[in-house]
């Protein structure tokens, strides 16, 4: 019988770091408020976010599509909060003020998107996650979701922490 290591209790953030993060996130990148991105779940190793169908987003308008270009900008901005989750966790000894302060030179080196679905819904999930959290670079994985949980496009981006 192979002994299985003793269970890690989940890290979980402070009140007020989720409340900055998502105040940073969902009201202080204007560009995220344009989009109607909102945060759903905030945890180290993972975020989740959802945006609701709008006509500002319409990229094609026989269908009802989204824009491609809605689909990269949402899975850039959720690859940079999965980053900003990861910073927070590395750095729990600090207040939560402090922590979030961290991400002023926080930006995308580098993104892929795969289009694999038309994302025509009434609302869409985003995930996010941090596959590797270096000194000065994070890699991230993420995906677009239709509301019953159909991947619509997935992406993977490095960004810049310092």
């Amino acid at each position: 019988m192979t002994r299985q290591p003793p269970a890690v209790p989940a890290l979980e953030f402070e009140e007020e770091f989720v409340t900055g993060l998502r105040a940073i996130f969902e009201e202080k990148i204007v560009f995220n408020r344009v989009l109607g991105l909102q945060v759903m779940s905030m945890l180290p190793e993972r975020v989740t976010g959802r945006i609701a169908m709008k006509p500002e987003l319409v990229g094609h308008y026989l269908f009802n599509r989204v824009h491609g270009g809605v689909i990269s900008a949402g899975l850039d901005a959720m690859g940079g909060l999965a980053v900003m989750a990861a910073v927070g966790a590395r750095h729990m000894e600090e207040a939560p003020a402090q922590r979030l302060q961290r991400f002023g030179k926080l930006g995308t080196i580098d993104l892929r998107v795969d289009y694999l679905r038309p994302a025509i819904g009434e609302h869409f999930v985003l995930q996010a996650e941090v596959l590797r959290l270096g000194s000065r670079v994070a890699s991230t994985r993420m995906e677009f979701l239709a509301p019953d949980g159909k991947l619509l496009a997935s992406g993977a981006g490095a960004y810049i922490i310092s």
